[in-house]
């Protein structure tokens, strides 16, 4: 069984620029130069854990907000800094693939490239498809061809808020003129539409309007956890019928219905937590074939809101056998680790 994985929501290169982390160096080096930081010295992610882990693919994303409501780092207080920021990320993962790093996947050569990589043994550099989480950094909807021209290939219209292009988590507003039209000039360009953060009217509308390929990166089950951030059984259903793909994310607050931020500890929420999540997907859809993993980690959090039995990135390996001892098989396996997103995407690949 290959047993390499494809991780569908990494932050990396907000991480390095707007926390100021060397991810090419280990996740304890990392920590060691934090340590007199407050809030700081708990991340979870860099590439040699990656490396470790076998998380040889992933979706690196180019994040930044701009809703009006500004948040240090994330959301920012006009269009021109939000695009600014996203060119940076960018620049950030081109730096890492001229440094040997990384490979920045635009095509299915390039991807095979990977795979064949991957199949001969462990490979010198991850691949990196690269995604954009709230389109609030593309200055107009018709410039969806610049970013497409750059590397993106995923596209997740809003993020927490109301977005310039659409509403998100916490809010019930929909896509707005501008965000029909960027909806429009993404499935020109055949980018994956990720329905992650979307506000429940804009995740139907979004469906109802686009025909491309379409994931949700990083979102869990609303019926084991009771947010508006999670999807529902409706909506799970709908991705499935769509061929499209899920990833469970490892943040403890969409794995556990009792756990408050600031209040709670992660000592009780494991990967079987995790596991819970997937196999929920599986058992509603009937198969394991719109499933997988978009860890987000270091998503604005580090160890102390991850799974208690993952120090780093690396043990995403345990969930290898917590699903073998839920009755899944190699095929099944495989679909879960990487198998279910590379059939989206090399929709969208040229």
């Amino acid at each position: 069984m290959q047993d390499y994985f494809l991780d569908a929501h990494l932050d990396l290169a907000w991480n390095a620029l707007q926390w100021n982390r060397d991810i090419t160096q280990s996740v304890y080096t990392i920590r060691t130069q934090e340590a007199t930081q407050p809030g700081r010295a708990g991340n979870t992610v860099a590439l040699p854990e990656m490396h470790q882990g076998k998380v040889y693919l992933a979706i690196a994303t180019l994040m930044g907000r701009n809703t009006g409501v500004p948040v240090l780092n994330v959301d920012f207080r006009s269009t021109a800094q939000t695009t600014a920021v996203a060119q940076g990320h960018m620049a950030y993962y081109r730096a890492l693939e001229q440094l040997g790093h990384v490979n920045i996947i635009e095509t299915v050569a390039q991807l095979d490239d990977q795979i064949s990589a991957i199949n001969t043994g462990s490979p010198d550099r991850i691949g990196l498809l690269i995604g954009m989480e709230s389109a609030d950094a593309i200055l107009r909807p018709d410039d969806v061809h610049i970013w497409y021209e750059l590397g993106v290939r995923v596209i997740g219209p809003a993020h927490y808020g109301m977005g310039r292009y659409a509403g998100g988590t916490g809010v019930e507003d929909g896509f707005t003129d501008a965000g029909r039209v960027l909806l429009r000039e993404m499935q020109a360009h055949s980018i994956v539409l990720d329905l992650t953060h979307l506000s429940d009217r804009a995740f139907w509308e979004a469906l109802e309007s686009y025909e491309g390929p379409v994931i949700a990166s990083h979102s869990n089950c609303r019926t084991l956890v009771a947010h508006q951030r999670q999807l529902d059984d409706k909506q799970i259903k709908a991705i499935a019928e769509r061929n499209g793909t899920i990833g469970i994310a490892f943040d403890v607050w969409m794995l556990c219905p009792e756990w408050i931020k600031g209040y709670s500890s992660n000592s009780d929420i494991t990967l079987n937590d995790v596991v819970d999540h997937i196999d929920y997907v599986c058992q509603l859809t009937g198969n394991a074939s719109h499933v997988a993993i978009g860890t987000d980690l270091d998503g604005g959090f580090g160890r102390s809101q991850s799974p208690v039995d993952l120090d780093t990135i690396a043990d995403i390996q345990k969930i290898i056998p917590l699903l073998r001892h839920r009755g899944y098989d190699d095929t099944h396996l495989e679909n879960i680790l990487h198998q279910n997103w590379l059939c989206v995407v090399r929709k969208a690949l040229p």
